[in-house]
């Protein structure tokens, strides 16, 4: 078992390597001399601007730190150019979320994301760094508002309140579970009105699922950052990390320890905003080649996409994307239940043919959906093409596959059925049976 200074030990090993690596992407500036002035004794309230462009901002709440950094439109973060996020229609989100989101132009949406003390539910926790993105047309913008002790918490939260009128919806990822819920919490306990209310709120983090759950093992943010963006962050620190420097920085006062947590903070917003540029898009899209020029090629986000449209009854285009998907390839889990779906919204469409082919592949082959397709095909046998013997063979395939036990009363009723039918034609055809037996045999 490590000793608890020896993991002491390696933990600040850890983050003296990314402070190395943020320091050498980031060299300071020349500092200038420190200023000690009575609201600032014991240099608490100092904060070095050196890595930084930004500037201490005071309100009737006191002071805070506030930077703002600029992504212009050539820049690309993976997959996506900063320039795409202007080209965002304001009505992007009318078709894609269960909840109402009123069209607005793209200018008008905040991307938010907290760096905090600690995990939600924990005492005292409260969020020292709070960045907001939004797109203009000089690039994406990100305004990052910093509380270099404790006593600016109040500061911070009413210049937030203050920047937030300036937009009609707010994009997070995992948002409205973990960031508004807390800074409503902190904006209560400071006894100031939260901005929250008048906007319109999408966490992207549930439609980021249902796009990749089926294809990735975790939807992390900066799971989708690199494998679906392609963007590999190199000396990032480590989110579990961030409150523990954070507080070394309250114990310091050395402004370059925070320095990797403003660029992983700034970093979480742009990515964020890319896949705002692909998430809603993809749900929208029309076809196939749509989704490609997404990147959305492979038959787990085709399914994923497939299923969605299905809770929200868009049924014709569902089934369309259900079969790309099996045509996209998916692992056995995945493609026997996807062609039970098929067949259930081709049945449901009225398109019975396709329905009975697709209920054929799976009662030919041994899978968890071959009993309940052997049956369907007996439904509709019995039922449609009025053929009881052939429906009575499907029974009882069913039966052998492992079927319900319901299975063996429509059995026995088929067979008294198939009897009766048998015994009525012999008597006008005594040829009948014999046809019956050839057929079968057939």
């Amino acid at each position: 078992m490590i000793e608890p200074s020896e993991q002491l030990a390696r933990l600040r090993q850890r983050i003296a390597e990314v402070h190395e690596k943020v320091a050498a992407k980031y060299p300071p500036k020349a500092q200038a001399p420190r200023q000690e002035t009575a609201s600032n004794e014991t240099g608490a309230r100092w904060f070095a601007e050196e890595w930084s462009r930004g500037e201490v901002v005071r309100n009737e709440f006191g002071e805070h730190f506030q930077t703002e950094r600029l992504f212009p439109p050539h820049k690309r973060h993976g997959s996506v150019y900063v320039s795409a996020l202007t080209e965002l229609p304001a009505d992007l989100f009318s078709t894609f979320a269960e909840i109402d989101i009123p069209a607005a132009p793209a200018e008008r949406w905040a991307f938010l994301d907290t760096e905090t003390t600690g995990l939600m539910g924990s005492p005292g926790i409260y969020a020292f760094l709070i960045g907001v993105g939004r797109i203009t047309r000089e690039g994406f913008r990100i305004r990052q508002f910093f509380v270099r002790e404790y006593l600016e918490e109040r500061s911070v939260l009413a210049a937030l309140a203050s920047h937030l009128r300036d937009f009609d919806l707010l994009l997070t990822y995992n948002g409205k579970t973990y960031d508004q819920p807390l800074l409503e919490a902190r904006y209560q306990l400071a006894d100031q009105k939260s901005p929250f209310a008048r906007l319109a709120h999408l966490d992207l983090l549930h439609s980021s699922r249902r796009l990749w759950k089926l294809r990735l093992k975790s939807c992390r943010l900066s799971e989708l950052e690199e494998q679906i963006l392609g963007v590999y962050r190199e000396g990032d620190l480590p989110g579990e990390l961030i409150p523990y420097v954070y507080f070394e920085y309250l114990r310091s006062h050395e402004a370059q320890r925070v320095a990797s947590i403003f660029h992983h903070n700034a970093i979480d917003i742009l990515t964020l905003a890319c896949l705002t540029a692909i998430v809603p898009a993809a749900f929208q899209a029309s076809g196939a080649e749509e989704l490609a020029r997404l990147g959305i090629r492979r038959g787990e986000e085709l399914l994923g996409i497939a299923r969605w449209l299905l809770t929200a009854g868009r049924l014709e285009r569902a089934v369309e994307l259900f079969r790309s998907a099996v045509g996209a390839g998916l692992p056995d889990g995945l493609l026997f239940r996807t062609l039970w779906d098929i067949a259930l919204l081709e049945k449901k469409l009225g398109r019975k043919a396709a329905a009975v082919e697709v209920l054929r592949e799976l009662g030919g082959c041994q899978n968890r959906y071959q009993a309940l397709a052997l049956e369907e095909l007996a439904k509709h046998y019995e039922r449609q093409e009025k053929d009881v013997a052939l429906a009575l063979e499907f029974t009882q395939a069913a039966i052998a596959a492992g079927g319900s036990p319901a299975l063996a009363r429509r059995k026995a009723r088929l067979e008294k059925k198939l009897s009766k039918t048998q015994a009525l034609h012999e008597d006008h055809d005594p040829d009948f049976r014999l046809r019956t037996s050839q057929r079968k045999h057939l």
